[in-house]
């Protein structure tokens, strides 16, 4: 179980710092005026746009933008704090990826249900917001598992703290 875990802390740390800098330089474009951004995020956030065919994008329903506000508000800080958790072996990390895996599962259960629903979507398109949705159900995984090498202390006292018996 031990090398199963360090497998996916070392997946989901690639991809979290993958999301570390999407977040903020492509999907912050959505939100914020494109004179934020240089030229080539610009030329890259619009090049994906054509590529996928991601409608969302183009026509940013008000969900689709709350969604993103969400992304940067709340992920994109529970995606930096599970970098140093994953780097540092925090004992806390499990709590944050796991918070991280539910908030986005959710935000993706919302986009591929419109994807799926408007019957718009290309499979190219589904299959991208799919890989998304599998890394949220990874980080919530890996959150509900304790972290190797580290057996769980909760409800027991230290040795030299524990009570001495009277006869």
């Amino acid at each position: 179980m031990g090398v199963l875990c360090k497998v996916v802390d070392t997946v989901l740390l690639v991809v979290f710092v993958v999301y570390s800098l999407a977040i903020p330089l492509i999907d912050a474009q959505l939100v914020l005026p494109q004179t934020a951004f240089p030229d080539v995020l610009i030329r890259l956030h619009q090049s994906y746009t054509e590529e996928y065919q991601d409608y969302l994008r183009l026509e940013k329903p008000y969900f689709f933008i709350a969604l993103v506000w969400l992304g940067l508000v709340f992920q994109w800080p529970l995606v930096l704090l599970n970098i140093y958790g994953i780097l540092a072996s925090k004992p806390w990390f499990n709590t944050t990826c796991l918070i991280y895996g539910a908030s986005d599962i959710t935000s993706m259960a919302a986009f591929l249900g419109e994807l799926l629903g408007s019957h718009k979507a290309s499979d190219k398109l589904l299959k991208i917001y799919s890989l998304f949705m599998g890394v949220g159900v990874l980080a919530l995984l890996r959150g509900l598992v304790p972290q190797s090498g580290k057996g769980s202390t909760t409800g027991k006292r230290p040795a030299s703290l524990a009570r001495k018996k009277r006869v």
